[in-house]
Order: C-alpha cells, then structure tokens, then sequence
C-alpha cells in the first residue's frame, strides 16, 4: 500500500521541496524532506525510505555523490533523479551509476504518479524474483535465453540489471543472435509486465507508412485513412515497445522519435490532441550506430537518447559450448511438435555443429534442429540429417579468394554474389547468412544493377 512506503526528496530549492512533499503526501506516501545530498544521505540510512526522488544539482554533496555514497554503503534504494532543461547526459550518467529513472522540471505531476506507482508494483515483488533470476541462471536459462557460458552470463546478468528500470536501452548482436528474445524478457522482469508488449521491424514497412505505424493517425489524414488508427506507442501504452533494426529509420523520421521519447506524449498524423504515453522504449540493430552517425543515416541526439544501456549478444560462433544447452532447448519444443522421442544428437553430429561458423546463430540453430527432427529416424540425430551446407562445410564452393588490391565495394559485391549462389539464389537465406536485413540485401543487389546498366 502506499500508505506504507517511505520517500526521501532531496531538493534544496524550499518551494520546489515543498511542493513536492505536500503533493506525494496528498497520494498517501510517508516523505521526508533534504535540502541538501549530505542530509538525504543520512536520511537514506536513518530513514530508510523505499524510493528516492534526487535533484541532480544539490549543495555540499551533488546527486552523482548521494548515487555513489549509496552503492558503497549498498543501500539499494530505486532512485528518481530530477533534471533540468538540457542536462540529459547527466541524467543517463546518473541511470548508469543506478538510478531507476529521470524526469526533466517541472515534474509533471501524473508521470510521477505513474512512476512511483510502477516502483511500488516493483518492490512488491522484487524479492521473490530476484531468488527465481538467481536459480534461473544458475540452470543456464532466463526467459527463454539458454547458455551457461560466460558470455550468455554476462548478457543475463546484464539483463537482471536493467529490467527494473524504466530506462531506454539498445540491444546489439548479429542477426539471429536473440534479440527480440532479449527485449522480451527485459520486459517479462520489469514492474511492467502486466502491461503489453509490442514489437516493431522499422525494416519491414515502408517508409510511408512507418510514421503511421509508430503514431497512428485520425481518419482522413492521408488518401486511405478511412478510421483512426492507435500507432505502435499508444498500443504499447503501460509496457514496452521493441523498435527492433531502428538503424533503417529514416532521419526526418527519427527527429519525431526523439521529440516523442523526450516529451511522453505524442499527436497522432492528422490529429490536433496531444495523448500523454507511459511507454518504455527498446532498440535493436544489428547494425554499427556509431558508423551509421558519421554518415550522417542516424542521429547522434536520438543514439545518446536511447543507449542508456547497450546489452550487447555475442554471435553463436563465439559460445559454442552452449550448443548442447541449445539444442536440448530446441530438441524440447520439437519432440512434442514431432511426435518423435529423438534422445538428442550423437557425437560426430555435435562436433560438426560445433566447429561450423552459424553466420546465422541462434536463429539458424534454432531452424537447423526442427529440420533435422522431422527428417531424423531416431534415436539420436546424425551428421545425415542435417543440411547440407552444414555438411558440406569444407567441400568444393563454400570458400572463395580475394585479389590483393581489389576495393571493399568489388569484395562485398563478391561475398553477396557467391553467398547467393552457395544458397541457390534463396534471398532470405542470404541476408541470414550475411547477418545483414532482407531490405539491405536488396538495396546492395538494386545498387549493383543500376551500376552494370
């Protein structure tokens, strides 16, 4: 209950303080007040408030030192940090040092109500999951991630870290290597799992459409619009949204995005009303953002806005010691779909999944297993059942040489082409095994033919 959680404002402007303690009062919450990061920092221990709202520019101890002081003492207590205009940077410096979330002055006042209500549904249930996060990746599983190597157990432990924020964060990985699966469970271990999920592929559409798709529209907005329409935001009110392969957004689209994220609150295509959104914002890219910056295709405002925190995937070549995990997992979800008791995969067919290269990881793993489920006799799956570009993995074709000297232009148009071929023409195979999206292969393809004309 409200009534019985605890909350420490630390501000030294006397009217803002003031303000702000008489309206988390009028909610029903126990406050106490600081005008300055020494006090607040002694109220946290003597106090022991449940939750933390901090201005970030306070006297004789500034909210980066209350933030630090903290973590030494391990009092964990979630944190509101409170920025004023133009300090963002300093307030994703302050969620990486551990804070919950911010919010820029003036507070408006029903986004915080809604953010300690979150805190709270939070705390109730915090203690019973960290013990399951904890016995879950000691089995090598969090959500439906699988691996127990070291790699994985970073990315979990990544993961346990961030979920309970409300903060932005950017997945990274090959294509394949999990990362819808990551924004998933990101979202499954937050106080906003009771609330709905929605991913969106900013490749898949095109770009005419993408702006509806994202913000909506009211009816009569463009030749087609016969209803209005909620975009992917309002749909997503209350939860999470997955913005998965953000990198192929356009420019003048992204400058939307970023106003949206800053503010909270967006005005459908064609509409007049602002609606005011409760919505926690992932990325994920396949892609280097920080090339994709200097060549000016994605802004560094928005880039700085969204990677709060980076959960970073290694590719499936890199942990192949997860592989009998892997394919236990899979093995599980087939043999009911089946109807075949398969045992699991004898040792020449695991030694030749493990030394080949999964350009297309987890994903091509993943579909590897249901093919050789359905084309196995059992017990165990052999080398036999397996594709065979898998098998044939050191034969004739599926290695090529490059010229000294040649541009990086004529050696990716090479790889594209000789992949294509290794693939027999399969466009979507292609782009898996190149770890580049279908709407890129296609780009790369129509640059080359316009080229030759």
């Amino acid at each position: 209950m409200a009534n019985e959680r605890r909350i420490l404002v630390a501000e030294d402007d006397l009217a803002t303080r003031r303000a702000w303690s008489d309206l988390i009062t009028s909610w029903g919450f126990q406050v106490a007040t600081a005008a300055d990061g020494a006090v607040a920092l002694q109220l946290a221990e003597s106090f022991a408030p449940h939750i933390l709202l901090l201005d970030l520019r306070l006297p004789r101890m500034d909210g980066f030192g209350v933030l630090t002081a903290l973590r030494e003492r391990n009092l964990d207590i979630p944190t509101i940090v409170i920025s004023g205009q133009g300090e963002i940077p300093d307030a994703v410096r302050a969620i990486k040092l551990g804070a919950y979330d911010y919010q820029p002055k003036p507070i408006d006042p029903d986004h915080l109500h809604v953010t300690l209500r979150h805190l709270c549904d939070h705390l109730d249930v915090s203690r019973e999951k960290e013990r399951l996060l904890r016995r879950l990746m000691k089995a090598g599983e969090l959500g439906q991630l699988v691996g127990s190597s070291a790699p994985m157990r970073r990315v979990m432990a990544l993961i346990e870290q961030v979920a309970p924020s409300t903060a932005a964060a950017i997945i990274r990985g090959e294509s394949g290597t999990g990362k819808e699966l990551v924004a998933r469970t990101i979202h499954e271990l937050s106080s906003r799992s009771s609330g709905p999920y929605v991913a969106v592929n900013c490749a898949a559409m095109p770009d005419t459409l993408m702006e509806s798709e994202l913000f909506g529209h009211e009816r009569g907005a463009f030749t087609g619009a016969e209803r209005k329409r909620e975009g992917c935001f309002e749909l997503a009110n209350g939860g999470t949204l997955l913005l998965d392969e953000i990198s192929e957004m356009k420019p003048e689209l992204q400058a939307k995005l970023l106003r949206v994220l800053e503010e909270q609150k967006l005005r459908r295509l064609g509409g007049t009303t602002e609606v005011k959104l409760e919505v926690r914002v992932l990325a994920a890219t396949n892609c280097d953002l920080e090339t994709a910056i200097r060549e000016g295709r994605f802004r560094e405002d928005l880039y700085y806005r969204l990677n709060v925190f980076t959960v970073e995937l290694p590719p499936l070549r890199e942990h192949p010691e997860d592989m009998p995990l892997l394919i236990e997992h899979f093995l599980g979800e087939f043999r009911h779909e089946t109807g075949k008791e398969i045992g699991g995969v004898d040792d020449e067919c695991l030694k030749v999944m493990q030394s080949y290269g999964w350009p297309g990881n987890v994903r091509q793993l993943r579909n590897v297993m249901q093919r050789a489920c359905i084309v196995s006799r059992g017990p165990l799956i052999t080398e036999h059942d397996l594709p065979p570009e898998i098998r044939r993995r050191n034969g004739p074709g599926s290695t090529f040489e490059l010229r000294l000297g040649c541009s990086l232009e004529e050696a990716e148009r090479e790889l594209i082409e000789r992949t294509l071929g290794f693939v027999e023409g399969n466009k979507a195979r292609a782009a898996e095994v190149l770890g580049v999206s279908i709407k890129t292969l296609y780009n790369r393809l129509e640059r080359y033919q316009s080229k030759a004309r």
